[in-house]
C-alpha cells in the first residue's frame, strides 16, 4: 500500500482528495469510507451518525456525521446514489474508523445512479496517490504525528 507523508493511500481506491473519502467498487455497489488522512486528522473518533439505508444522497452530500474530540464533520458521498447498507457496527465501535479505515471501518454501501459519470470526478491509481502527495505537502499534513 503506498504511503504518503505517513498516510496509507491504497492505489486501488477512488478518492475525493480534499474531502478525505474513498470508494471501492464491489459488484454494482460502492463501499465508501474515510481515509487514513481523515482519521489521523480527526484523532480519536468517539461517535458516528449514519444515514438510513434507502436514503438517496447527492454526490458530495453527507452519508454520515463523525465526531472526535477535536472535530465534527460529514462523510461526503463520492457519487449520487442510494444508501443500500450502513456499517451499524460503527455505532458501537466508532474507533474502528481509526484502527481500520479501509477495512472494517467502511461507512456505507451505495448503489450509484451513474458510476461512469461520477467516477470521472474521482481520482484513482497512481494519479490518486500523486494528487494526495501534492495535497498533503501543500497542507503540511502528516499521519501518525502530533
Amino acid at each position: 500500500m503506498p504511503e504518503v507523508q505517513g498516510c496509507n493511500i491504497p492505489d486501488d481506491l477512488y478518492y475525493i482528495v480534499d474531502k478525505h473519502v474513498w470508494a471501492r467498487p464491489v459488484d454494482d455497489l460502492l463501499l465508501v469510507g474515510l481515509t487514513d488522512v481523515a482519521q489521523s486528522l480527526a484523532k480519536t473518533i468517539i461517535s458516528i451518525s449514519l444515514k438510513p439505508a434507502g436514503k438517496v444522497v447527492k454526490q458530495g452530500r453527507s452519508l454520515a456525521t463523525v465526531e472526535s474530540g477535536k472535530w465534527v464533520g460529514p462523510v461526503p458521498c463520492p457519487v449520487e446514489g442510494e444508501v443500500v447498507e450502513v456499517n451499524q457496527a460503527l455505532s458501537a465501535h466508532p474507533g474502528t474508523l481509526n484502527s481500520d479505515p479501509y477495512g472494517e471501518g467502511w461507512v456505507a454501501k451505495v448503489r450509484p445512479v451513474d458510476w461512469s459519470r461520477d467516477s470521472a470526478e474521482l481520482v484513482t491509481g497512481a494519479e490518486g496517490v500523486r494528487q494526495y502527495q501534492v495535497f498533503l505537502a501543500e497542507q503540511g499534513i502528516h499521519c501518525g504525528t502530533e
